[in-house]
């Protein structure tokens, strides 16, 4: 059931309510609940019997193969010419835990779900020209949360654990501590320029990632005024809902997060028998409708029907969808009639934004994966993950590289493995070949700690049992919620300016080189750049630092 009261158990609280549990609401049609029974297994038969089909290329075993394979790349590396023009759209993908483990997890899975051994299946993101790594900490933390890592890659500073669009300064749970310490973000950059800005997420659109682009809190959880201290209320500070509404004028917002919206006792429109459903708000506002009647061309939708025509309707010029109380459903086992999914979110984003002639900056995240490596069931994780890349293929194919810089990176990375030799072609949720040392099978997929730790005796296990939706897969560490992991994460680029994404850099670079990209505060004067390829005198970085990032960050 959702948890009014905010509560954290872990990094992410991820709350359990009546439709998440698979009961059908209101809204759903009459084959909502079969389809949900029904699609786990459809997926996990579909895997085993292409993988069963499998057969490793006889050609992979000449030499010659291999060679020209590596000739081709070679030959479209040298045909990259960097990009120098001034970015017209800025595009982020935030997969949420999406560690360069995941991201290989993920590509075996995309492949063996079309009939293939996996590996060599590529993603969309794999065909960006750009990569780079990115050091994940926090000020205050060797292993982050998603709060203070939205703020580095989104603002581009550093704060600390907890905490969003705040320096360092700021403390976690004061609220006194707020005020002076705001960072501003990209997003608020590219809305003071003219452009059109939106943020779509398959986690609740008031949850630490997406907040990072409006939001200036000390606790990542005050969701809603009823989910923050009497204290901090009397002190002044707004929760996150109040925020989103207040703090920028956001062209699109979509993701869950209905309840935070709306006075307490505020029936859901798609779950209107279930009290815990409920709006939860105590000032009685309708931020919602604060929304609608301070924007012309506004418009705001509940399920996929209604998000479909909006985006069709070129008057929209501003789109809030609220699509499930919290965070919306698994890819998996969503609604399809009612529930768009990411990538349908995605193009309607586009849509919408488009009709900005000045361009726009959107933030797109993938949230979901991070929850289904913290309750420790890598098929949710990485179904999610799959989604995720189609997303950002359809991103691609609807707009141009020569005026879009888009970026794909990840806030953090989970203590997600695989590993055990597994044969070419096995099912990435399938056994390693060989049995443990204390003869029991073992999956390829384990993760370091969290609610799979087996106890003191390890249970055996079958490729039935690791084949499941559900099934949760063994920890070294009991802990209720899985935890995130330390190492440096992958930043992926292409477009305008991509080639700014090298090397290994802190995580709050990205804002940087984004806002240069596409010539924003504080990176005003990167116009004096020239656009032509061919130009060997672009304005050095260095020396537009100086006065102007004292005045935007301090």
């Amino acid at each position: 059931m959702p948890n009014p009261s905010g509560a954290d158990p872990g990094p992410k609280s991820l709350p359990k309510s009546a439709k998440e549990a698979g009961t059908a609401g209101a809204g759903d049609s009459c084959f909502g609940p079969i389809m949900r029974l029904l699609a786990p297994l459809a997926l996990c038969l579909g895997l085993w019997a292409e993988l069963s089909a499998a057969v490793i290329p006889v050609e992979e075993e000449d030499p010659t193969f291999w060679n020209r394979k590596a000739a081709a790349a070679l030959d479209a590396t040298l045909k990259i010419e960097p990009r120098t023009a001034e970015a017209k759209n800025l595009i982020i993908f935030l997969g949420d835990g999406f560690g360069v483990p995941s991201i290989t997890a993920t590509r075996i899975l995309k492949g063996q779900l079309k009939g293939n051994l996996g590996p060599e299946t590529p993603l969309a993101l794999d065909s960006f020209p750009y990569v780079a790594l990115s050091k994940t900490y926090t000020v205050d933390r060797m292993v982050p949360d998603s709060a203070g890592t939205a703020t580095a890659y989104l603002c581009g500073v550093k704060g600390n654990y907890k905490t969003i669009g705040l320096s360092a300064a700021a403390r976690y749970g004061q609220c006194n501590t707020t005020k002076g310490n705001e960072v501003i973000s990209v997003l608020q950059r590219a809305r003071k320029a003219g452009k059109a800005v939106g943020i779509v997420t398959t986690s609740r659109v008031q949850h630490a990632s997406p907040s990072g682009t409006y939001a200036h809190v000390v606790d990542r959880n005050w969701y809603a005024d009823a989910s923050m201290p009497a204290e901090a209320l009397a002190q002044g500070c707004k929760d996150i809902a109040w925020q989103l509404v207040h703090n920028v004028d956001i062209n699109v917002i979509m993701g869950g997060g209905r309840i935070y919206m709306t006075p307490a006792g505020t029936p859901d429109p798609e779950y209107p028998t279930y009290s815990s459903e409920n709006g939860i708000r105590n000032d009685g506002q309708n931020l919602i409708n604060k929304w609608l009647s301070e924007r012309k061309g506004a418009r705001y939708v509940w399920n996929r029907t209604e998000m479909l025509e909006a985006a069709a309707d070129p008057s929209v010029t501003y789109l809030m969808g609220l699509f499930e109380p919290m965070d919306m459903k698994y890819e998996m086992v969503h609604n399809a009639t009612l529930d768009p999914s990411l990538t349908e979110m995605t193009e309607a984003a586009i849509k919408v934004l488009s009709r900005n002639p000045n361009g726009f900056y959107l933030f797109v995240e993938g949230g979901r994966i991070d929850h289904g490596h913290h309750e420790g069931m890598a098929q949710r994780a990485l179904t999610e993950a799959v989604e995720f890349d189609t997303a950002i293929e359809r991103a691609g194919e609807l707009l141009d590289e020569a005026d879009t810089l888009t970026v794909v990176t990840a806030d953090h990375s989970h203590v997600f493995s695989f590993g055990g030799y597994i044969l070419r072609g096995t099912s990435i949720f399938g056994l390693a070949p060989l049995q443990a040392t204390d003869q029991k099978n073992y999956t390829s997929i384990l993760y370091g700690n969290g609610p799979g730790y087996p106890g003191a005796i390890r249970p055996d296990v079958n490729s039935s049992i690791a084949g499941d939706f559900s099934y949760m897969q063994q920890a070294a560490v009991p802990l209720k919620s899985e935890s995130h992991g330390g190492e440096d994460v992958a930043i992926l680029a292409k477009g305008p300016m991509a080639y700014l994404f090298h090397g290994v850099q802190e995580q709050n670079y990205i804002a940087h080189a984004m806002a240069y990209a596409a010539c924003l505060e504080p990176y005003e004067n990167c116009r004096q750049r020239t656009s032509a390829a061919s130009s060997a005198h672009l304005t050095p970085l260095a020396l537009l630092l100086p006065a102007l990032l004292l005045s935007l960050f301090h």
